[in-house]
């Protein structure tokens, strides 16, 4: 087998310079072609050596067929946000090859299998033919498998060309193949192949290679549904009801993993909790009240669709003040939208979710470590206020492969909020259900089963007055409404407070959630190193807006709300409830379905003008 060369780019010379450990790459294949194992290895081999890299799916909504696109972010700096143009192109698909390489950066580099009959244009990018079908030969492969193992080829071309070590790749083969000896065999012998070939045949031209680094020392690697999920058993839950939908579907995967391995009575072996698949939304939600009203912990994961379906229910817990939790792993909508793109433009909807003055408990993780926080802390508020606690991830946090440290084990006891038992029962006269008895809007609850002839009460999605008896009285509901208030700004002092980094004599600041920590992140060092400007920032981490909210925005003069909405959703949260700094929220809200970029963020912040 010789070099193929690339008429079109002739004289190719090796490069006379390095790039190391920091650039991206972009894998275009097919939906269903078994390419995410060939992409994750790629990233685990980086990760376990120490450089700092993250993964994003991009893949369409079809099962099989459509393009698909996974981009490895390679970062010494550590930084994690998408990158405009990627660097190194690993070209699998033919049909979307001209428009992936006309979005390679300047000076990039090209791989592609030996036998497309393809003529590139740009002379300004370095091409790797590899031998895919080759590397395939003389190969034990079931015809059904041959699709998928051949990405193994790339996996062996890349790590060659950038110097991945083959025993860090088998590693990392291992890993996803779980240990299956006959597997990681059949893979690795593809991988060999292509790397050796590499290695014989191929004179590296570009400048672009990985080295050895400490840069993920301590650090994990998981997705965000698998952090939620794993927080969530920490901290107590108990049952899980859903209705599969892209994104969310795989927080209730991982939970149902976690649970099997950590919840097993010790005495019978039986488990010692419920995960039922429902047989639509209604009912999923239907199970979490239920059973949060019968003193479990219990939650449920969807996406913006099925939250539609749930609404009245989400209304008949608030009013009813029934716990529960609802992880909402946004996408692009409206109604059905783009099942597989990101967004964070179901904000105001799940904030003011219901019929009538409805307004929830709202958590916005930003990172690993946040979602793994919310999976329990969620649940402790759930009860503390008696009421539905929504968590909003987005596709780019749940699905995606992301750096993070450690988890920390929950210090605080789990908070099952005010809950009479029989014994305090018997030190009462009466027990009134809806009674705000201590000023902060939150009622005592019992439990059923309670044995006390004090302890029943209806519990009321209708009109009722403080011993939850039916009411239509005008001043029963006005009571009880101004109480669910009180209630909410209870809430204010209970919810995760804001990230906030302030700058000494600046005049205009960002504030941002969820998933834009990353990218604004990056822009805030770009502004400040590359045109000398200095923004405060603070990330909020829920809904209502704690003290720290408002206290941030009265001392900046100018002030960038950045999301991922078309409405600039947080921006008008803001104006409502500080209606006095209304004029001065400019936000800069934009949605393609793509994660943001710091390059999009530095440009826009640019654009308006920053003092």
């Amino acid at each position: 087998m010789s070099l193929v060369e690339v008429e079109s780019v002739p004289g190719q010379q090796p490069a006379t310079f390095e790039i190391v450990n920091d650039f991206s790459i972009v894998a275009a294949t097919v939906n269903g072609s078994g390419s995410q194992t060939a992409n994750n290895v790629l990233v685990r081999a980086m990760f376990k050596m120490g450089i700092p890299v993250t993964g994003k799916n991009l893949f369409p909504s079809n099962i099989k067929g459509l393009p698909t696109w996974f981009l490895i972010r390679v970062s010494k700096d550590g930084y994690t946000a998408r990158q405009d143009r990627a660097a190194i192109l690993i070209a699998m698909n033919l049909s979307t090859v001209a428009e992936d390489v006309a979005n390679l950066e300047s000076g990039g580099v090209v791989f592609y299998p030996d036998d497309w009959r393809i003529t590139f244009s740009r002379e300004d990018l370095t091409y790797y033919p590899m031998p895919v079908k080759d590397a395939l030969k003389d190969k034990d492969i079931a015809p059904r498998l041959r699709d998928y193992v051949e990405n193994m080829a790339y996996v062996g071309a890349v790590a060659q060309i950038l110097q991945i070590p083959l025993e860090t790749i088998r590693d990392a083969v291992s890993y996803y193949l779980g240990g299956k000896e006959k597997a990681i065999a059949l893979n690795m012998s593809v991988v060999d192949a292509s790397y050796q070939w590499f290695q014989a045949n191929v004179a590296k031209r570009d400048p672009f290679r990985v080295r050895p680094m400490n840069g993920t020392d301590g650090m994990i690697m998981i997705d965000g549904n698998s952090a939620a999920a794993l927080g969530a058993v920490f901290g107590g839950v108990s049952v899980i009801a859903w209705y599969p939908i892209t994104p969310s579907t795989s927080v209730v995967d991982a939970a149902r993993d976690y649970l099997a391995l950590l919840r097993q009575d010790k005495a019978t072996g039986k488990a010692t909790y419920a995960v039922v698949q429902a047989e639509d939304e209604l009912a999923a939600i239907g199970i979490v009240f239920g059973a949060g009203w019968a003193g479990a912990r219990s939650m449920t994961a969807t996406s913006g669709p099925g939250l539609s379906l749930m609404a009245e229910y989400a209304g008949l817990g608030y009013a009813a003040e029934l716990p529960g939790v609802i992880w909402d792993v946004q996408r692009v909508g409206p109604s059905t939208g783009l099942p597989t793109r990101t967004s964070q433009a179901d904000l105001t909807f799940t904030y003011f979710l219901g019929h009538g003055d409805t307004r929830h408990v709202v958590l916005l993780p930003g990172n690993m470590e946040e979602c793994f926080e919310c999976g329990w802390r969620a649940l402790d508020l759930a009860e503390q206020l008696q009421t539905p606690v929504f968590v909003l991830s987005d596709l780019d946090l749940g699905m995606n492969q992301w750096m993070s440290k450690p988890f920390e084990y929950p210090s605080e006891p789990i908070k099952r909020g005010k809950v009479y038992d029989a014994a305090a029962l018997e030190q009462m006269k009466s027990f009134a259900r809806y009674l705000d008895a201590d000023g902060d809007g939150i009622g005592y609850r019992t439990l059923p089963g309670t044995d006390h002839p004090l302890a029943a009460y209806f519990t009321r999605g209708t009109g009722h007055n403080e011993y939850a008896i039916y009411s239509e009285r005008p001043d029963d509901y006005v009571k009880n409404a101004q109480r669910l208030a009180r209630k909410h700004e209870t809430a204010r002092t209970l919810v995760p407070k804001p990230v906030i980094v302030d700058a000494p004599n600046a005049d205009a600041a960002v504030i941002l959630y969820g998933s834009l920590d990353a990218p604004v992140r990056e822009a805030l060092d770009i502004l400040r190193d590359k045109h000398d400007l200095n923004l405060g920032t603070m990330r909020v981490r829920a809904l209502p807006f704690s003290r720290e909210v408002f206290e941030f925005v009265s001392r900046y003069k100018k002030l960038y709300v950045i999301e991922n909405n078309t409405e600039g959703q947080l921006a008008q949260l803001l104006r409502i409830e500080i209606p006095e700094r209304a004029a001065d929220l400019v936000s800069i809200a934009y949605l393609d379905g793509l994660p943001f970029t710091a390059a999009f963020v530095v440009d826009r912040i640019l654009e308006q003008g920053a003092l």
